[in-house]
């Protein structure tokens, strides 16, 4: 069972979550949070991700859009929100019932 939340992105994007008890993994460079993502998905249930990394890692990521486990989810940075987040939820919403509901 995984027990563990962690989190993905630039360093002051993250690093305040680490006072929740999140485990904060802040990157420099692609390829380091590539491989990042690939070596939680053993141990986290849960992998926050921020957007402008999700905009990086897609491939990566939609490795696991047909898994449970681990929940992949973008969070905004610091600079703010680009919308992929409330995407991803409105594509999921749709993909489980049939049509958004969460359209205005």
């Amino acid at each position: 069972m995984y027990k563990k939340i962690g989190m993905l992105g630039g360093k002051n994007s993250i690093l305040p979550f680490q006072g929740l008890g999140i485990d904060v993994f802040p990157v420099t460079n692609l390829e380091q949070a590539r491989l990042l993502v690939m070596e939680m998905s053993e141990d986290y249930g849960v992998i926050f991700i921020t957007e402008r990394l999700t905009e990086q890692l897609e491939e990566t990521i939609a490795l696991f859009d047909d898994r449970p486990t681990p929940a992949i989810i973008p969070i905004p940075s610091s600079t703010g929100s680009l919308g992929i987040g409330m995407d991803r939820i409105q594509k999921n919403v749709e993909k489980a019932i049939g049509m958004n509901i969460l359209d205005d």
